[in-house]
């Protein structure tokens, strides 16, 4: 990854501090160094944390080179993101992100691709993806935060996959009871769908934090606007 080099000039460090930081040999920092290094995911937790950055944001500049040209043109996709393959199982996709203070102007412009392109970008690697729509969202409480593996707590950035809403059912089998992202109303939610009555066409969102202020409730399926399945999240360290 030819990001730790400039990491590391930025820190005014040497391959060999950076290996004693991490753990591992001298040599294996030169090897990291290269293009379409292979570094297992323990060893790069660890360079993330040792730079303060997160492992999306490495590879983000992975497809760069020392003159800062593209090695590989990113593949541009309807509405502002990118996916760009940077190994074999390895993709990188720059996702517009919606943070909290623009749920109320996005749930008005959600279709407008002009407006989806003015928001910034923020990148997650994914081990496969597929043609979609893809948004990045922010946040805006504690609804999803129970403390477990699964958590989402307030202010941590999530990718959405856009799931078409005449698909809800077989959305719902093919990912039980995982979190998704809904826009309903002017406002933007992080909920798990946990049921789906057929003949009255509404879902039971329901929140991961047992707190009475989020107790759950059903909305019919032709109100929401849009629904987002998770597929990954990036945690806020506040």
């Amino acid at each position: 990854m030819f990001i730790l080099k400039q990491l590391r000039r930025k820190k005014s460090i040497n391959q060999t501090d950076l290996a004693k930081a991490i753990g591992v040999s001298l040599r294996t920092i030169q090897l990291y160094e290269k293009k379409d290094a292979n570094i297992p995911i323990k060893n790069l937790t660890k360079i993330a944390q040792y730079f303060d950055v997160t492992i999306a944001e490495l590879y983000s500049n992975e497809n760069l080179n020392e003159k800062g040209a593209a090695y590989d043109t990113p593949e541009t996709v309807e509405k502002g993101h990118t996916i760009t393959k940077l190994a074999p199982g390895k993709y990188l996709i720059y996702a517009p992100l919606l943070l909290t203070e623009q749920y109320g102007k996005f749930s008005k412009q959600y279709a407008k691709k002009v407006f989806v392109q003015t928001l910034p970008r923020i990148g997650f690697v994914l081990d496969r993806v597929s043609v979609a729509h893809y948004m990045a969202f922010e946040i805006s409480n504690n609804s999803m935060d129970d403390g477990s593996l699964n958590s989402i707590p307030f202010k941590s950035i999530v990718l959405g996959k856009l799931v078409q809403l005449d698909k809800i059912q077989g959305y719902m089998q093919g990912n039980p009871n995982g979190a998704s992202i809904l826009v309903y109303k002017g406002n933007v939610m992080c909920k798990v769908i946990s049921d789906y009555n057929r003949k009255t066409k509404t879902v039971v969102c329901k929140s991961l934090n047992d707190s009475p202020e989020y107790s759950d409730f059903e909305i019919k399926v032709g109100e929401i606007d849009q629904l987002y399945a998770i597929l990954g999240k990036q945690i806020a360290h506040i």
